[in-house]
């Protein structure tokens, strides 16, 4: 899994390097932002601008993600989806409940 994490303020952006985000490397994933997550991080970003294609598991996985964060009153933002991402975000209606964004910059200010 090859991700890059980098703090911006008390923002922490998690950028996916990877064309697909599919089930086998997604424990590698989970394991990388629920890090983040229990050692206090409240604010994060995860750009997906390089992910050409997600699969259900995906979709599972940014769910739990969502709920950690929810649990800890803090906020997750996805930015840069690609069309078929996209789509599938929003065939599956996580985008009722995470914030998308097309730029990083709108997804910063945004908090």
């Amino acid at each position: 899994m090859n991700l890059q994490i980098e703090s911006i303020g008390e923002i922490k952006v998690v950028r996916v390097k990877e064309e697909k985000l599919v089930f086998p490397i997604l424990s590698s994933f989970f394991a990388k932002v629920s890090a983040l997550i229990e050692s206090g991080d409240t604010k994060l970003v995860i750009d997906l601008s390089e992910v050409s294609y997600i699969d259900s598991a995906s979709i599972g996985c940014l769910m739990d993600i969502y709920r950690m964060m929810v649990a800890r009153s803090g906020v997750v933002k996805l930015v840069g989806l690609q069309e078929r991402v996209e789509t599938m975000v929003s065939l599956t209606g996580l985008h009722n409940l995470v914030e998308i964004f097309r730029e990083e910059k709108s997804a910063l200010e945004s908090f």
